[in-house]
């Protein structure tokens, strides 16, 4: 018998063999490929199906642009772009709510503010995308605060977009000052005010007319020091300027401008700030924005920073006419209504809440009051001025029977005693306040403490000043009666206001009353809760300043228009405006040809006149 070769299998089984195996290969092979398309398919629309274009664009936004390395890029605003595939074509930098199958393969940048890109195919290079306005991604490599910018998109952090870096000045320019606190005025010793971190001494309460705690005999040009003490407390402070939102300046500009003013030469009045200016340009934070990121705080009112002259007869020091410091934002008791590097802030009042409790309390209690006048007002007259209204106001004051008047002339007068220029102000519906010896007066904070209703004369006195702590709509929580109704058509203040509705003084008066916590300063050593003090809304408005001004460079906005007389016409603009016309408002603001302009004649009288009734207020007191 012959054994059977193994090779000599017939060929007929062979192929049918061959054939099994190979089918089955090919099944195996088929059945890959579907899974890894499915897998492909499940990937591209579950998994990145899930995040929109807006999540996107917000993540690009946290991590900052995209650069792409020698690579040029073009800016462009088209509409809609369809069907491209760009290899060794620009990126485009979008900000579509819609993106479908993008491909883009080595490409260099280009920016658009397109609503709709379809069909672009994507291939290794991640899309890159901005807000609306088209950004020259690669530019943004000049710019270092983008850190400080991205930090805001850090939700883990509660400091994110609001950290705050304090310069650490030569003791000269503050603390040292404090020391010598006998020279910052020739009528008043400071020494006592700069007390109790700069609320002064506590006021006793024998009448029953302030609060049981946070009640402080307060100057009303302390604000240098309130304010630096309260910075030592906020929650956000940084040692890493690259992430700081914006950047304090402790200098204490009040108390310095008030230790020369009198028998001194521009010289020695210009000598601290321009020793802080060249301190501050050396300064590798001022690189960043060129100091447009600074901000600093004076007490004092705005003219005695704005020096028009070289000549030793004129008023004040040039600190704000300095090239540097109008790159800053410097914080005032009043603003001038024609330059933009100054902001109004609230004079400080006598209270100083430890705690929110200690506001709820004075809140309700303001709310409880019976008020038996109808409105007064406490001031004295200016004879030497011609355009002052404050004559015919004490007049109407004194024929009224429901007018209740304090007249702070010379003399003892109970006008300079807190508790009875506040229980004045408590018992009284309206009260009045004229321009001072420049457009604002802290008597205004004085009467909104007191939950009475203010009457201003002129826009400049409080409506295009605190722009920040007060409602645009002023009529919500005050009245205005023109200067000229009261000096030409002799108005009658008291029929003016009982053609009010009792509802609407309700009200007014209720506005007023919810005001409060956002216009006064919380005592230094401690933190409010709930509310938000004048210092708070300060610095979140500044935050806000800077903020938008660093977008603004990203995304190539410019203020070409922009006219600086008009400064307070911008500050009334609503969000998103940015064009200012004619306002009602125009004859108060008509600057003199001589470019000083003030309502009641020039800056500088004005501020000189501020410094005299600073010292008659010493000699009525006694002190």
């Amino acid at each position: 018998m012959r054994r059977r070769s193994p090779t000599s299998v017939p060929s007929e089984q062979m192929e049918k063999g061959t054939g099994k195996s190979q089918n089955t290969r090919i099944c195996f092979l088929a059945s890959l490929s579907v899974f890894f398309w499915m897998l492909l398919l499940y990937f591209h629309f579950v998994v990145l199906g899930g995040s929109t274009v807006d999540q996107s664009v917000k993540l690009q936004l946290q991590a900052g642009p995209v650069y792409t390395e020698l690579k040029p890029t073009r800016v462009t605003s088209d509409p809609q772009i369809e069907n491209q595939n760009t290899e060794s074509k620009p990126i485009h930098v979008t900000s579509d709510h819609q993106m479908d199958n993008q491909n883009i393969v080595s490409a260099p940048t280009r920016v658009t503010d397109d609503h709709q890109v379809d069909n672009q195919n994507t291939e290794s290079t991640p899309t890159i995308e901005s807000p609306a306005k088209a950004i020259q991604i690669h530019e943004a490599e000049k710019y270092p605060f983008m850190k400080a910018l991205r930090t805001a998109e850090d939700k883990n952090d509660p400091c994110g977009g609001r950290y705050i870096y304090v310069h650490d000045l030569p003791p000269r320019f503050n603390e040292d000052m404090l020391k010598e606190c006998r020279s910052l005025s020739l009528w008043t010793n400071m020494c006592k005010f700069t007390t109790n971190a700069g609320l002064g001494p506590p006021l006793e309460n024998a009448e029953g007319v302030f609060g049981d705690t946070g009640w402080y005999a307060t100057n009303q040009f302390a604000v240098d020091v309130i304010f630096s003490n309260r910075m030592k407390q906020y929650e956000c402070l940084t040692n890493d300027s690259s992430v700081a939102a914006a950047i304090f300046v402790p200098f204490y500009a009040g108390f310095d401008i008030a230790r020369y003013l009198w028998g001194f030469n521009i010289s020695r009045r210009d000598a601290a700030s321009l020793d802080l200016v060249d301190w501050l340009m050396k300064r590798p934070e001022w690189g960043i924005m060129g100091g447009k990121d600074h901000f600093l705080v004076a007490g004092r009112i705005t003219w005695d920073f704005r020096r028009l002259s070289e000549e030793d007869s004129d008023w004040g020091n040039k600190l704000l006419f300095l090239p540097a410091a109008k790159n800053m934002s410097m914080l005032v008791v009043e603003s001038s209504p024609w330059n933009a590097n100054d902001f109004g802030i609230p004079y400080p009042t006598y209270f100083h809440p430890a705690k929110d409790a200690d506001v709820f309390i004075w809140q309700e209690r303001m709310r409880r009051l019976k008020r038996d006048w109808l409105f007064s007002f406490a001031g004295a007259p200016r004879p030497g001025n011609p355009k002052s209204i404050r004559g015919q106001i004490i007049d109407q004051c004194r024929n009224s029977k429901v007018g209740k008047l304090l007249e702070c002339d010379f003399g003892e007068s109970k006008c300079h005693s807190p508790s009875s220029i506040m229980q004045m102000f408590q018992s009284s519906l309206f009260c009045l306040q004229p321009q001072g010896d420049s457009y604002t007066r802290r008597s205004a904070f004085d009467s909104m403490l007191a939950g009475c209703i203010p009457v201003f004369f002129h826009p400049g006195s409080a409506y295009t000043q605190y722009t920040w702590h007060l409602p645009k709509d002023y009529t919500r929580y005050s009245v205005f009666i023109p200067e000229n109704d009261i000096r030409k058509r002799n108005v009658s203040i008291e029929e003016t206001l009982r053609r009010i509705p009792p509802e609407k003084v309700k009200k007014m008066r209720e506005e007023v009353i919810k005001l409060i916590p956002s216009l006064v300063y919380a005592d230094p050593r401690s933190k409010l809760g709930i509310f938000k003090d004048a210092f708070d809304v300060s610095v979140q408005a500044i935050i806000n300043k800077v903020t938008k001004l660093r977008m603004d460079i990203l995304e190539g906005r410019t203020d070409d228009n922009f006219i600086e007389e008009n400064s307070w016409k911008y500050a009334l603009l609503e969000e998103g405006q940015r064009e200012v016309g004619p306002h009602e408002w125009d004859p108060f603001f008509s600057k003199p040809k001589d470019g000083e302009g003030d309502s009641g004649g020039t800056s500088a009288e004005a501020a000189k006149n501020s410094w005299h009734n600073e010292q008659r207020q010493h000699q009525s007191s006694g002190r």
